[in-house]
């Protein structure tokens, strides 16, 4: 059974993936990663390019081949588990794990947003954060505190699969 990360930019999906990899001795995916590694183009170009409807259609191509992996850690991209298909996609014999991160904490990570055009408007990527976070709980099998360490959360999601 794969467990697939979900939850906001800046809530440490991949830095917290890796480190759950690592401890359960399992293989480590990231869906934009698969996206971009497939197109060859990077996310913000893609979005650039042929919009986020496009990318939209790339994303869940992507979840159905996540969830084809056997007992990976699968991080997705913060707006992936907010799509009802993707959700369906990748139940398909995975438990997601939402890492609920304050939007404090989000803030303090991401820092000012360069690299994430999302967040130059922090009010918008506020309210962002709002509606995600509701359909993140809906999709979600478990919740884990995300405002701790990459280490102690991937040590808490461990032991919630022991």
């Amino acid at each position: 059974m794969n467990i697939v990360l979900c939850g906001f930019m800046g809530a440490g999906k991949t830095v917290v993936g890796k480190e759950l990899a690592k401890i359960m001795g399992r293989k480590f995916a990231d869906t934009d990663e698969m996206i971009e590694a497939e197109t060859g183009i990077s996310i913000p170009a893609i979005f650039a390019a042929k919009g986020e409807e496009h990318f939209r259609e790339l994303e869940y191509e992507i979840c159905k081949k996540a969830a084809e992996l056997k007992n990976a850690v699968v991080s997705t991209g913060g707006g992936a588990m907010t799509f009802e298909r993707n959700v369906k996609a990748i139940k398909e014999g995975s438990k997601i794990v939402f890492l609920d991160a304050s939007f404090d904490v989000i803030c303090a990570r991401v820092g000012n947003g360069a690299s994430r055009p999302l967040f130059k408007n922090r009010e918008n990527a506020e309210k962002l954060f709002e509606e995600r976070r509701e359909k993140y709980l809906k999709a979600a099998d478990f919740i884990v505190n995300g405002d701790e360490s990459a280490r102690k959360t991937a040590l808490n999601i461990a032991a919630l699969f022991r």
